[in-house]
C-alpha cells in the first residue's frame, strides 16, 4: 500500500487513525502539516482544502479527510472483512 497521512502534530483526529492504521497494519508515511490553516498548503494542493487528517491512498486511488470517514474506509479496505473476502477468492 502506498499511503500518506497529513497530519498536525497533537491531533486527537489525526491520532485515531494513526492508531486504526497502526492496528490493522498499515504502511503510511506522515507528511507534518502546520498548524495554521493559511500554511497547510500541501494539503489543499492534495485535496481542495486544508482540514487534517487527510488519508491519500495510492493503491485505490482514494483521498479523504474526516477521521471517522477514513477509520470506516482502512477498516473495510485492510481489516479482517476485507482479508476474509481476499481469502475466499484465492481458493
Amino acid at each position: 500500500m502506498t499511503a500518506t497521512l497529513y497530519r498536525l502534530e497533537g491531533c486527537p483526529y489525526c491520532e485515531y487513525v494513526v492508531d486504526e492504521l497502526d492496528e490493522l497494519g498499515v504502511e503510511f508515511e506522515s507528511v507534518w502539516v502546520e498548524g495554521l490553516h493559511s500554511k497547510r498548503d500541501e494539503v489543499k494542493a492534495v485535496t481542495g482544502q486544508r482540514q487534517v487528517p487527510v488519508l491519500v491512498d495510492d493503491e485505490y486511488g482514494v483521498s479523504m479527510s474526516q477521521s471517522v470517514r477514513i477509520i470506516e474506509y482502512v477498516q473495510t479496505t485492510y481489516g479482517d472483512a476485507a482479508s476474509n473476502e481476499t481469502a475466499e477468492g484465492e481458493s
